[in-house]
């Protein structure tokens, strides 16, 4: 089930020192109707691996300027506009924020989750 943004949120704030955050970041992605090429997509099919993203999200944490990740990932038959993932990221500041979660997003998508668009 999918958490919500809010909860989320309340849960890196609660698992952070508060004298460390001065951003906290959320990526939301959704399935579109088109593929990275063009071509038209349905849905996709979503599968990851458990431990493979308990690693990646491990790594990112211990990032200087990282207080708490979190990252929820969805699984099964996704049709067009359901929700893919969601991830937040927290820590000092945006130089430190913003590239820890466009790396944590890339690693993802690479090591973690396979994607069958349909």
């Amino acid at each position: 089930m999918r958490p919500s943004v809010d909860k989320l949120i309340e849960e890196v704030k609660k698992a952070s020192n508060p004298e460390n955050v001065g951003m906290i970041l959320v990526h939301n992605g959704i399935v579109r109707a088109s593929s990275k090429t063009g071509e038209k997509v349905s849905e996709i099919e979503l599968s990851f691996d458990e431990e493979k993203l308990k690693e990646v999200v491990s790594s990112i944490e211990k990032r200087e300027g990282i207080e708490a990740v979190r990252v929820w990932i969805n699984s099964g038959r996704l049709k067009i506009g359901d929700d893919i993932m969601i991830i937040v990221v927290a820590g000092r500041f945006r130089s430190d924020v913003l590239p820890a979660l466009e790396e944590l997003l890339s690693r993802i998508k690479k090591e973690v989750v396979v994607e069958k668009e349909i």
